[in-house]
């Protein structure tokens, strides 16, 4: 008889940790369906971003080639002259030391207005989207220099490229 609860005792435990492990499966897997539906959201919103920027006529393509650390990458930007975006994209740059990063610049008729600080740790591409400054500013160039990692509020590192447009 001792022998038949204990048996009992074990499969009740046995029971209840398996449905245990069964909802915390359930609910992992719903949650992780619901952070897979919203990356692919954000996915289809960046790729009609990239679509509209690449096929708008619109679109002014400047590729820009560079030299960081002793290797040779390049910088587009596909300047939207009607929405005044640029998507930027940087390919084969150097990473930057730990304290550094690099500062994307808007050259504009009123000088230079900073446009993005960039840290590169990784030696992978990088896309960043830009507003353009406002109407008061006209933009007639890009540049990018190596900045303390917080960035600066006026170049004051190296120039990486410097590009009337």
């Amino acid at each position: 008889m001792i022998k038949r609860r204990w048996r009992f005792a074990a499969a009740a435990i046995i029971t209840l940790a398996a449905a245990g492990g069964v909802w915390r499966s359930c609910h992992t897997i719903g949650r992780l369906i619901a952070e897979r539906d919203t990356l692919a959201g954000r996915v289809e919103a960046l790729e009609d971003t990239v679509t509209t920027f690449l096929r708008a006529p619109t679109t002014q393509v400047i590729q820009i080639p560079v030299s960081t650390g002793g290797r040779v990458g390049s910088v587009t930007i596909f300047a939207d002259s009607v929405r005044h975006r640029w998507l930027v994209r940087c390919d084969g740059l150097a990473p930057n030391a730990r304290d550094q990063a690099y500062q994307l610049w808007f050259i504009t008729d009123q000088g230079m207005a900073t446009a993005a600080v960039m840290p590169m740790d990784q030696d992978q591409p990088m896309v960043i989207g830009l507003e353009m400054p406002g109407a008061d500013q006209r933009v007639v160039g890009a540049a990018m220099s190596i900045e303390p990692r917080a960035g600066s509020a006026s170049p004051t590192g190296p120039m990486v490229f410097r590009r009337l447009l």
